[in-house]
């Protein structure tokens, strides 16, 4: 058996659930929150058959997807104050980082 934790963009969150759900596959959710855009995040964990996994795998890439986003971020002017100006960027968002791994012993009461 395997655990599959997949982290996901808030927006792809419900559409992968309802997927893995639709599929027969039991999912838990976390709330969650990246370290770089400070943005949340849906963490989802799956208990899967290893010859399960391919499937939980090719839905997650299917339900969440990659985008480009601008945002403002804090530029430092340099000045003695160090006043800081945002400036837009565009940056990837989205998309998932999928971690698996064995599980020793399952059990549900």
């Amino acid at each position: 058996m395997k655990l599959v934790f997949a982290i996901v963009h808030d927006e792809d969150g419900h559409r992968v659930m309802e997927e893995l759900n639709k599929n027969g596959f039991s999912v838990t959710k976390m709330c969650s929150s990246g370290g770089f855009l400070k943005a949340g995040n849906t963490t989802l964990l799956v208990g899967v058959d290893e010859d399960k996994l391919d499937d939980v795998i090719a839905i997650i890439e299917k339900k969440s997807k990659s985008r480009r986003q601008v945002i403002n971020t804090p530029a430092s002017s340099g000045g003695i104050n160090g006043m800081f100006m945002p400036y837009p960027v565009e940056v990837t968002v989205g998309g998932a980082t999928i971690f698996v791994v064995d599980v020793e012993k399952f059990h549900k009461v």
